[in-house]
């Protein structure tokens, strides 16, 4: 509650209430009611690639989606990254059963946001753009498994962990040709999409969000909506395909599970065991299924 009081200071707010919200995994998320009745979420990132990460995507985005609109930032100071106080969006997090005509609208969301063109592979930062080494996207993606091979050896079975290494190589030089760059998400789930009417209000939670290929933007997809509600696949990618040609999935979608289950493991690793055994259990769960492939 200090870093928000902080924040509330600096940028000169009269609030009224203060409210956690706790589905935010990364970033301090509050949402705040001002003395003038307006409701305002201020979000306090992990780090200040993040803030100003979220703050280029969200204004690309302003003209494309139903996007939060940044209506102030603060760029911190010694002891806190910075804020951006963000424009409510009336709706609720996507849950529960999910039916054919909201998958479509979904999908068309999902892909006007890979409509949008980034100057490169790589990262929104404070002063321009940074790329990746050498532009390349699939060198990233390489260099990334290469640095969660030592953390991820220290928790994973010794036979895992070597069936793991296997299976990135083999499925690694497989991949179809890349497209991009486009803005992918990199956390395009149900909870970050907000319903009203049981219609799409609002796309949130852009701090990770970059150039990249969109081949790595459908796991979340995945596994939290077309494996749950296996009937929403089909109209999801006919409204994907009503913006853009979707690419091929039965050759990505495997590997970018293993890639993300890979690198949730670290995660934990780099933020507690202790308080993330279960999503800690259920990637590990990921890899097993892959590397027994």
């Amino acid at each position: 509650m200090r870093n928000i009081e902080t924040v509330i200071s600096n940028l000169k707010l009269d609030v009224s209430a203060i409210k956690d919200v706790p589905e935010s995994y990364s970033s301090e998320v509050y949402k705040l009611e001002l003395a003038d009745g307006e409701i305002v979420y201020a979000k306090i990132p992990y780090n200040r690639d993040k803030l100003y990460r979220e703050y280029r995507i969200l204004e690309k985005l302003q003209q494309v989606l139903p996007v939060p609109k940044v209506l102030e930032l603060w760029p911190g100071d010694e002891s806190i990254s910075g804020a951006l106080l963000l424009s409510a969006i009336q709706g609720e997090p996507c849950s529960g059963e999910m039916d054919e005509k909201l998958a479509y609208e979904i999908g068309v969301c999902h892909a006007k946001l890979h409509e949008v063109t980034m100057p490169g592979y790589g990262y929104e930062v404070q002063d321009g753009f940074r790329f990746l080494e050498r532009n390349d996207w699939r060198l990233h993606i390489r260099n990334n498994f290469e640095k969660w091979k030592k953390p991820c050896q220290e928790i994973l079975e010794a036979g895992l962990f070597t069936r793991c290494v296997d299976y990135f190589d083999e499925a690694f030089h497989a991949l179809p040709q890349q497209d991009g760059p486009c803005i992918v998400h990199m956390d395009f789930r149900p909870g970050n999409i907000l319903l009203h009417d049981g219609k799409v209000a609002g796309i949130i939670d852009f701090e990770s969000a970059r150039g990249g290929s969109s081949e790595i933007d459908f796991t979340k997809v995945n596994h939290y909506i077309w494996e749950v509600y296996p009937h929403t696949r089909k109209p999801y990618i006919q409204g994907y395909e009503s913006v853009r040609p979707i690419i091929d999935l039965d050759k990505v979608l495997p590997f970018y599970s293993f890639y993300d289950a890979f690198g949730a493991v670290v995660w934990c690793k780099n933020r507690g065991l202790d308080e993330r055994r279960d999503f800690l259990q259920e990637n590990i769960a990921v890899l097993e299924k892959s590397a027994n492939r």
